[in-house]
């Protein structure tokens, strides 16, 4: 089979080819034509030995193979369709994003839930964890025990493989975690290691001094600074300090060892063939260490993740890989392949500074952050796209705002503080029924826990008219994520206004994570009112399929267009332009606004008010929503 790098005449993955049908060894032959030498590419950028390079290329072309000829013939086509339309996703496309616990009890309650997930529009559906998770404390399943095995309590393999099948028929593409940077400390490959197996020891980054510990940690930032500090555990068995970035049972991946980058990707595309569609790619900043850095972002990040998509590309090229970095926008590019080493990496990458500088725009009413935050970001390779969101299952991070901060004057980032303080409802003045993550230092602006409608004020509104401006401030948010998102994402429960996780559920759950109180269970009495004109859960609901289906049908949600910020004559209003016939225009203020645009156009926003205008040459300009 034709290959532009050089190859052994016989290998594993041509033999499989020699021996498999036409159309498939076909197909494959040409991606690895087309895949092969960035793949190679990357891997000796990474790993510089070439006898090695040349063996790990062969097994991950081998495994890359032998994935594709066991695709579903259903997969197989969906592949090959998507192949030749790469902005597939970017068709209108709204997502959401639960728990399956939280949710719908496991995963064959899901399937039950379909049915509403259309009624919203959701053609992308981001499930939570659902793989085995460490005993104990998981970090909400993030401590994954098998890559490949269903948390039991949330079902099996064939109650995924049904629920991929289901979602599928429903234009639904199933979007899993899958987290790279670690594994629980009872995962088969940290069991090994602990039993003195010097091959799984190499797994995981170690250090086997105090001193090696103190000089890595001098330039390393704490993630959960008050529930789990440091970025080592000691563990006696090895006698050696152990990388934990996130938690003492999450151990750090080694992949300076190259059969690691091997084993995670082969089980990837195992779960590929599953039926699951998209990979939300956990903690990706993380993967490389090097003295005398802050160990994120290192170049062989990129040169991994491009590899990876490489393979992926090869096996299975209908699946999305989505990037969680949870960066400064200046420093997000290079996951789209966007770096000093330009190439495909990333179809999708979470738009946390917009996300956040939402929030301080409602705080200070005050736009200047988030139009900094919109002028900054660059467009993004054709097929790949801005995730764009109000709230996730983690805490609202502001730190990602500082470059805008700083670059408008506030060095030392006061604005931020005051929207941390603000949010946790700890500020004069303020509405919010948040909570602060992981600080009880007031002087320091970390995260804020807490769901959109806490966060906009609806569980502390008095009155008719507070609750009125609380479920504006909600509508707001979320018409300015679907009006910029390639793949705009809801957050189970934003829909229909749902509150807080109530205290008593609090006090039931394990472990100390002050998110938890973001991760509410389902409320099927919530759910019911979203039909009954007059609710709240109505309006929000209803408004939500609007936006949906207006992304559905115009042409300006349609593949790679793009968002840029306009000039707007008020400090309160953000006003945006998509492709060249749409405006939003976005007011964070509880003041009416007359707003008046440069083509001399007249509109007038209410109290966080806001409106999609379609402006095509030679005709008025048409109110598609407000």
């Amino acid at each position: 089979m034709p290959s532009t790098f050089s190859a052994p005449k016989v290998s594993a993955w041509r033999m499989a080819l020699m021996n498999a049908s036409p159309d498939r060894a076909d197909e494959l032959a040409k991606r690895i034509a087309k895949q092969g030498p960035l793949l190679q590419n990357r891997l000796y950028r990474t790993y510089s030995e070439g006898d090695q390079v040349e063996a790990l290329t062969e097994q991950l072309l081998a495994a890359a193979v032998d994935i594709g000829l066991k695709r579903s013939q259903e997969l197989w086509d969906l592949d090959l369709s998507r192949q030749s339309k790469p902005d597939w996703h970017q068709q209108g496309a709204v997502g959401y994003t639960a728990y399956v616990d939280h949710f719908a009890g496991n995963l064959r309650g899901v399937v039950d839930r379909i049915d509403y997930l259309k009624s919203l529009g959701v053609t992308y559906l981001h499930l939570l964890p659902f793989f085995k998770a460490a005993e104990g404390p998981n970090d909400g399943g993030f401590a994954v025990a098998n890559f490949e095995v269903v948390e039991p309590r949330l079902g099996t393999q064939a109650d995924l493989q049904h629920l991929t099948q289901a979602l599928r028929t429903a234009g639904i593409s199933l979007c899993s975690d899958f987290v790279l940077n670690h594994v629980a400390h009872d995962h088969e490959w940290a069991v090994e290691a602990r039993k003195g197996n010097p091959e799984f020891q190499n797994f995981f980054c170690m250090a086997h001094s105090q001193a090696e510990v103190d000089a890595w940690e001098k330039n390393l930032p704490q993630i959960f600074p008050d529930t789990a500090p440091g970025n080592f555990t000691y563990q006696p068995s090895l006698k050696a300090w152990v990388w934990t970035t996130f938690y003492p049972y999450q151990w750090d991946l080694n992949y300076a060892n190259p059969k690691v980058f091997l084993e995670v990707v082969s089980a990837m595309m195992r779960v590929a063939n599953m039926g699951v569609e998209a990979f939300r790619l956990d903690s990706t900043a993380f993967l490389w260490k090097r003295e005398g850095t802050n160990c994120q972002n290192q170049p062989e990040v990129h040169w991994l993740l491009q590899a990876m998509r490489a393979v992926m590309e090869i096996a299975c090229p209908g699946v999305l890989l989505k990037a969680e970095a949870i960066m400064p926008t200046h420093q997000l590019p290079p996951y789209f392949g966007l770096g000093d080493t330009p190439g495909p990496e990333c179809h999708l990458a979470y738009h946390s500074s917009m996300m956040a500088a939402s929030w301080v725009a409602l705080a200070e009413e005050n736009v200047s952050i988030l139009q900094a935050v919109m002028q900054n970001t660059p467009a993004v390779p054709k097929g790949s796209a801005w995730l764009t969101y109000v709230r996730c299952h983690d805490d609202i991070g502001w730190n990602v705002l500082r470059p805008e901060a700083q670059a408008l004057g506030d060095v030392n980032h006061q604005r931020l503080l005051k929207a941390s303080h603000f949010f946790a409802g700890i500020a004069p003045g303020s509405y919010a029924q948040g909570a602060s993550f992981q600080t009880t230092d007031l002087l320091t602006a970390h995260g804020t826990n807490g769901m959109a409608s806490a966060l906009v004020g609806m569980s502390t509104a008095q009155t008719s008219v507070d609750l009125q401006l609380a479920v504006d401030r909600l509508i707001l948010l979320q018409s300015l994520s679907y009006f910029t998102g390639g793949l705009p994402l809801l957050y189970m429960g934003d829909e229909l206004g749902m509150g807080n996780t109530a205290a008593e559920v609090l006090e039931s759950r394990q472990g100390p994570d002050g998110r938890e109180l973001h991760r509410p269970d389902w409320q099927e009495g919530l759910a019911q009112l979203r039909t009954q004109e007059g609710t709240v859960q109505h309006r929000i609901f209803s408004k939500l399929q609007a936006f949906a289906e207006l992304r559905k049908s115009l042409p300006a949600f349609q593949g790679d267009v793009s968002v840029q910020a306009i000039e707007s004559k008020q400090p309160t209003v953000l006003a945006l332009q998509r492709g060249t016939e749409l405006k939003g225009f976005f007011n964070f203020s509880r003041q009416k606004i007359d707003q008046l645009g440069d083509d001399g156009l007249a509109i007038t926003l209410k109290p966080y008010g806001f409106v999609w205008l379609q402006t095509c040459v030679g005709t008025p300009a048409r109110t598609l929503i407000d």
